[in-house]
């Protein structure tokens, strides 16, 4: 059975006429594009991203109201396999083949920053997170008086995590030197900058910084760092490494009878996998906390607190819960509200929505143009954390120091390594 333009012209206006939606709108479909590393060796940043879309596909199974017009929504995920080329590649695709309306990104700068990039670069607007704003902001050449036209980041920043790292090394007797793994990439040279990272906030609170300089990621041989902290007596160990790079260090510091107090790791940390990958080794070690159960944040999109979504990540996905699970949905929530206050689906009414976004997410409030350091940064709360032995897993995450934010409890407080 076929209909000519006019009698389908008729047909749609009597279904508008007896009140259901006209046949036109039905095949009209909003993508949002979602750039993380999938694979690689930063693949434990978008573990939970597969589950966090399937949830998605149910919150969004209605479809979203765009400019009084409804739209069926399609996530379209696409794998940077841990590489800044094949991120820029990737998001080239979502914007270029895809016709996205929206870009979502996470997860390092090795990911976030290219996707970002070329986003801007061809005036789409993207939302990114799981980067510390300086390394997305300067590693980006962005400029503090104009910001970026198209690209908004939440996150926390390295003045927080610093401040987290210090307030957990203080409560512990040391004799405040502090060895810093910072490898050749954006995280690293961002950590190891003298002027925006650790050196300088380090000096100003006594801590002593050795820094045997960058390496490689991938490197197979920590000798020279190991030396050079023994030599200066190092008690404290710090900096920002992929996980098989910990795990290295960390099994070459045992051969090698290094043993400091703390070590408090960025980035390589964060994830149970990584940790019950170390064995024994994996007991004592800090890390930053972003997000956790014990958040006392809920979603706005399915009203979920942060305890009961990483519940149901456990049991949907059979897997302990992971700190990006919150940051992936919050980019959900974010997109799903921009989306329905944007005037229309064109780049830069979706644009505008974003800008002026102010909502509560399960990473907490989010907001840009007052709740960061630049219109285009949205912090994010911070703590520390601590792993240890647990009940229900291997090795279970406990919140040891919450200076920097009351409202998240904590668990315990930071022991020395065993040993």
């Amino acid at each position: 059975m076929t209909l000519n333009r006019r009698q389908f012209t008729q047909a749609a206006a009597a279904l508008a006429a007896g009140g259901a939606a006209p046949l036109v709108f039905a095949a009209d479909t909003l993508k949002i594009g979602y750039v993380s590393p999938q694979t690689g060796p930063l693949a434990p940043f978008g573990e939970a991203d597969k589950w966090v879309i399937d949830q998605m596909k149910t919150a969004f199974k209605d479809g979203i109201g765009v400019g009084g017009k409804k739209f069926a929504v399609q996530i379209v995920l696409k794998d940077s396999q841990s590489n800044p080329n094949r991120a820029g590649e990737v998001a080239n695709d979502l914007i270029l083949k895809e016709k996205v309306a929206l870009v979502l990104t996470a997860g390092t700068p090795e990911t976030a920053n290219p996707v970002s990039d070329a986003c801007e670069l061809n005036e789409v607007p993207c939302i990114s997170s799981v980067v510390p704003w300086q390394p997305w902001f300067f590693g980006r050449k962005g400029d503090p008086a104009k910001g970026f036209a198209w690209t908004y980041h939440l996150f926390w920043g390295l003045e927080d995590v610093i401040a987290n790292f210090t307030s957990g090394w203080k409560t512990l007797p040391t004799n405040k030197k502090v060895g810093g793994l910072f490898p050749n990439d954006g995280d690293g040279n961002a950590w190891g900058d003298k002027e925006l990272g650790f050196p300088k906030p380090l000096a100003q609170m006594g801590f002593t910084l050795v820094d045997p300089g960058r390496f490689q990621n991938g490197t197979q041989d920590f000798s020279a760092q190991i030396a050079a902290f023994k030599k200066d007596g190092v008690e404290i160990v710090t900096g920002v490494v992929i996980p098989p790079d910990a795990k290295t260090f960390l099994t070459q510091a045992r051969q090698q009878g290094f043993r400091p107090k703390i070590i408090t790791l960025g980035k390589a940390l964060l994830f149970p996998g990584a940790i019950d990958a170390l064995g024994d080794l994996g007991d004592g070690l800090s890390t930053e906390v972003w997000w956790s159960p014990s958040h006392p944040f809920t979603s706005s999109l399915t009203k979920q607190s942060a305890k009961a979504l990483a519940e149901a990540y456990e049991t949907g996905a059979k897997k302990q819960w992971t700190q990006p699970i919150g940051f992936a949905h919050a980019l959900f929530e974010v997109a799903a509200d921009a989306l329905a206050r944007a005037r229309s689906q064109k780049a830069a009414d979706v644009r505008d929505a974003v800008a002026a976004t102010s909502l509560a997410t399960v990473v907490g409030p989010v907001k840009w143009g007052g709740q960061g350091p630049f219109r285009n940064v949205s912090k994010t709360p911070l703590v520390l954390g601590q792993w240890g032995k647990g009940s229900r897993y291997r090795h279970e995450l406990t919140i040891v120091n919450n200076e920097a934010a009351p409202n998240i409890p904590v668990g315990g407080a930071l022991r020395p390594m065993p040993g």
